[in-house]
Order: C-alpha cells, then sequence, then structure tokens
C-alpha cells in the first residue's frame, strides 16, 4: 500500500504497565517523514489485568494461550472504545505491538500477547502486529524496535532515549543505527514503591529521601550485562533473577532502595551518553516525570538533555509502532539488523486483513 499520506492507530503496553497507549496519528511521505498525533490516550488497566500481566513469566504456555485470546478480545474493546469516543474514520490500519509475555531471544523465543488474527476480525480493519517475532527467529534480539523510527522521523536527535519499564537508547555509529537496552527501570523502581500503594514515586520524592548505599551501587553497575556489547536487550525474567534477589539481599529501606538504585539509571545512562560531547539528547517516556532521576542524569553529563511535547513524551512508541506498520505495508525494512543483530535487515510484523 503505497501512497504519501497514512491515517494510523498505533497501540502499545510496555512493561511498565503504566497502561495501553493508543495515538492516532498522520503520516505524511515527501522525500521525509512527518507526522502529526491526532488523538492520543492511556487507558490502566484494571486490578485484574495488572495482577495478570505482573505473572506472565510464572504462566505455563497452555495458560498463555489462553490468557492471550482473552487479552487480544479485551485489546480489541478498548481499541474499540478509543475509536468510538473520537469518532475515528477513514483508518489505513491499527498497528500493535501487544504486550511481552516471554522475551529470551538467546533460546529464539518471544512472546506478544494481543497479536491474534480476532484483533482484525472483532475492529473489523486492517491490523498489523507481532513485530518482534521474525527477528528473533532470524537470530535477532527482536528488540528494541523504536530505533528506525528515531532515524526517520527524529533524525536531529543524536541519541533517542525512552525511559519506560526499561531504559533504552538509539543512535548512530559509523553511519549505522544502533540501539539496546540501557538498563532496567520504572519496572524496578514502581515494584518497590507499590509497598506503599503507590503506582510510582512521583517525581521521584521517596528516592530523593533516601540514603545511597555504595556495595549495593557496586554490585548493580558491576554486573556482567553491562560489560555485554550491544546488540543486548534486557526482559523481566533477567529482572526476576538477578535484579531482585540482588536488592533484596541487603534488607534495606524503601527509600535507601529507591536512592540506590536512581543512581545506578542515572550512572548507567551517562556512561552511554557521554562516549559522546556537546550532542543533544531526546528523552521520552513516563520516566521523564522523575525529577530527581533527571536532575542525577543531568549533574552525569554535560551534554544537551531535550524534553518534548507531552503528546512525544508520552506516546513516542505508540506513534512509532504506528510508523512500524507503515513501513510494513509498504513492504519497506522496519528492523535493522545493526540493531538487533539479526541475519539481515527486514520487514517484519503479521498482516491481518479484518474479512479473513
Amino acid at each position: 500500500m503505497i501512497k504519501n499520506e497514512y491515517r494510523i492507530i498505533g497501540v502499545m503496553s510496555g512493561t511498565s504497565l503504566d497502561g495501553i497507549d493508543l495515538a492516532l496519528v498522520t503520516f505524511n511521505y515527501n522525500g521525509h517523514w512527518s507526522f502529526e498525533i491526532n488523538k492520543a490516550e492511556t487507558i490502566s488497566y484494571s486490578k485484574e489485568w495488572l495482577m495478570e500481566l505482573k505473572h506472565l513469566v510464572n504462566q505455563s504456555k497452555e495458560s498463555l494461550k489462553n490468557l492471550d485470546v482473552r487479552y487480544t478480545k479485551y485489546l480489541a474493546k478498548i481499541i474499540e472504545e478509543f475509536i468510538a469516543k473520537y469518532d475515528i474514520e477513514n483508518i489505513d490500519a491499527i498497528c500493535s505491538h501487544g504486550h511481552t509475555a516471554l522475551h529470551q531471544p538467546e533460546y529464539k523465543l518471544t512472546y506478544q500477547i494481543g497479536n491474534l488474527p480476532e484483533l482484525a476480525r472483532q475492529l473489523k480493519e486492517t491490523v498489523v502486529c507481532d513485530f518482534r517475532a521474525q527477528d528473533v527467529e532470524l537470530n535477532g534480539q527482536g528488540a528494541p524496535l523504536v530505533p528506525i523510527g528515531d532515524q526517520l522521523l527524529f533524525e536531529e536527535y543524536e541519541y533517542c532515549i525512552n525511559f519506560g519499564g526499561f531504559a533504552n537508547v538509539s543512535t548512530t555509529i559509523d553511519f549505522k543505527r544502533v540501539a539496546f537496552d540501557i538498563c532496567p527501570m520504572n519496572i524496578v523502581l514502581n515494584k518497590y514503591v507499590s509497598a506503599l500503594g503507590q503506582a510510582y514515586d512521583d517525581r521521584g520524592i521517596i528516592a530523593s529521601q533516601g540514603m545511597m548505599h555504595l556495595k549495593l551501587l557496586e554490585e548493580l553497575n558491576g554486573l556482567e550485562f553491562y560489560k555485554e556489547n550491544y546488540p543486548k536487550s534486557l526482559g523481566l525474567e533477567w529482572v526476576n533473577e538477578v535484579i531482585f534477589p540482588l536488592i533484596d539481599s541487603f534488607d534495606l529501606s524503601l527509600r535507601d532502595v529507591l536512592r540506590t538504585f536512581v543512581e545506578h539509571i542515572a550512572i548507567q545512562i551517562s556512561n552511554v551518553i557521554n562516549e559522546k560531547n556537546k550532542v543533544s539528547i531526546l528523552i521520552t517516556g513516563g520516566g521523564v516525570y522523575n525529577d530527581f532521576l533527571m536532575k542525577r542524569i543531568e549533574a552525569l553529563s554535560s551534554n544537551e538533555i531535550i524534553i518534548p511535547t507531552k503528546d512525544i513524551i508520552e506516546f513516542k512508541e505508540a506513534l512509532i509502532f504506528g510508523f512500524l506498520g507503515i513501513l510494513k505495508l509498504r513492504g519497506e525494512n522496519n528492523c535493522l539488523s545493526s540493531v538487533t543483530g539479526a541475519a539481515r535487515d527486514h520487514s517484519s510484523g503479521k498482516i491481518f486483513s479484518f474479512n479473513i
């Protein structure tokens, strides 16, 4: 489907479990891509869905398949309500990431729930989804997938970093786009602050009141993952197996845990962005609202930190998954081997027509 203008709904659910991001976006191509976010909204998960999604890695394969069916129907209902609320018509496609249930690319395993053909049948729209599986089959990490959007939609920034469940980065090195997960982020901070009955540490106030534990910080920064070369990616399984047991072995107060982990995040991010001098860095994602974390990053780097408009902060990933869907519909590469380590660049994702 080659044309110069597309109306797409991009849909994203991240590991931080903030909710389902939906964005109606108009894309235009005139030698370069441009976009406008027309409508955007985040739908929070119910307590029931939050509990199920938090424990995906403990589910059997059969249980995951059953959950996939239910989640796909639930996701379709959320998208239907978004379309009805804003009276949206003339959509070229709905492009959905789904939600990551399992991600172990070293075993050629990745599973996103919510990517079944039922999504297209229920919505009666063309759906492009399941963007990770093909890359893993081609010996890639299956993540991150956003960098092609960074390259074509945000080319004026030297680094594009997203602060979600994990912090990830993309940049250009030796004329090739590279990207990787930097470290866990909200997936850890939110877990510990939930003990206070809060979804997140508002502006990082609780963390700012804690004391940094130097031994824990040293052990976190010394983890093998940080010594590995890219491409590399992280999953909830690794956090459960490595990060949480390490933190819990120190028996610290909640405030001290948060303070120490914020410093860990800031150090790992500064290690990456300080490899280039006097460059601009675009930071998006919910973690941008953690004022204390942002101050620590700025203190550790002399580069220019750019925080964009609210719609870009909150919906950049939904925007780019919409863009990945357009590239798939056009038969153009949307997954870069220089980013994921796959055998080749390729056009990833599945296209489901509503009349199947």
